[in-house]
Parts: structure tokens; C-alpha cells; sequence
């Protein structure tokens, strides 16, 4: 017997462990359904990832969410998708020891494309909504822990933002800027 499909396409980024997912769609005249987790599939991509919580947001465009992340000991790994609307995700690479420390990876996310991406430990993330209404889900392996919950100035890294003055909230516009960060990875 064939063995079945993976339920996923792994798309690499060049930073290791930050893996683009593109899940299989099953379509058909009353829509279409798209598995969104594996536990199988997860085990063998990273090993490890149980997911412990699952967040979602929405948010109007030109809302700036970011760049969030939760130090050691409750680092945690995430699984992002957007199931409505659109929005650029950007994930910035927090561990020292990796050659691409202090890059990013950003990815048009949207209910049209389907793409999920998979950040392990040690990334802060972040995203701007591209259309009001977009909808944004996040599983992450350790519970939130707020003595832990940390970030970048979305700013102050060198991405470039398609947005000068985002909609944000007071706390992410007091995170410290990258000149200023150590990384705890």
C-alpha cells in the first residue's frame, strides 16, 4: 500500500529550524478543508512540539503586533496562520550562536494562501494586518507566562516595514530597541 501524502509541503527558509508549512487543501463544491496540525508530522519535522495554548487576534490594517517573544525558561516555539484577511509575519532570529542571528524571515500570510510558518525557540515575532478583519492564529509548546514575555522595537532592527505610523499598543511601543537588546538565546 502507497504511503499517504504528507499533509504538509516543508518550504526551508535558511534559518534553521524556521520552516514555511503549506498544507494540502481538500476542495470540493461545499469548500475546501485544510488540516492546520499533526502531531505525527510535527515529531518527525522538529522533534518536539505540543502545543500547550492557542491564541488568535484580529486586527485592522495597519496594525502592528510585535516583536514578541518569551525568554528562557518558558522559551517557546510557535506555529502561525492566518485564517482571514492578510498580513506580513516577521520572525527575527534571537540566537547568537546562528549565523543568520539578528535576521529575518517574513512571509505574506493569508486565508488564500493557506501558509503556515513554524518558528522554533528563540525568534521574536511579529506582524502587520495588510486588510482590516485578519485573522491570526498562534499555537505555541509553553503556556504564557508573563515574567518571561519580552520583545523588540519593531523599529529598530532594519526590516522594512511597509507602514511608517502603525496602529500599536503602548506596551509594544515601549519594547527595547535592538541596539539596546541581549539576547537571553
Amino acid at each position: 500500500m502507497d504511503k499517504p501524502a504528507p499533509p504538509f509541503a516543508v518550504v526551508e527558509t535558511g534559518f534553521a529550524g524556521l520552516r514555511l508549512l503549506q498544507p494540502r487543501a481538500f476542495e470540493d463544491l461545499r469548500g475546501h478543508l485544510v488540516k492546520t496540525f499533526h502531531a505525527g508530522f510535527f515529531k518527525e519535522l522538529v522533534s518536539s512540539f505540543e502545543p500547550r495554548e492557542e491564541f488568535y487576534s484580529v486586527s485592522a490594517k495597519n496594525v502592528l503586533r510585535g516583536m514578541h517573544f518569551q525568554s528562557p525558561p518558558a522559551a517557546h516555539a510557535k506555529l502561525a496562520y492566518c485564517l482571514g484577511g492578510r498580513v506580513l509575519d516577521v520572525a527575527l532570529d534571537l540566537r547568537r550562536a546562528q549565523p543568520t542571528f539578528g535576521q529575518c524571515y517574513s512571509r505574506e500570510l493569508s486565508a488564500a494562501n493557506r501558509e503556515m510558518l513554524f518558528m522554533p525557540a528563540g525568534f521574536a515575532h511579529g506582524f502587520l494586518a495588510l486588510k482590516d478583519q485578519s485573522l491570526m492564529v498562534y499555537k505555541t509548546d509553553v503556556v504564557q507566562t508573563p515574567d518571561c514575555e519580552q520583545g523588540v522595537a519593531w523599529d529598530s532592527f532594519g526590516f522594512p516595514w511597509p507602514v511608517v505610523t502603525p496602529v500599536m499598543s503602548e506596551r509594544d511601543r515601549r519594547l527595547p530597541r535592538w541596539s539596546d537588546f541581549r539576547s537571553p538565546f
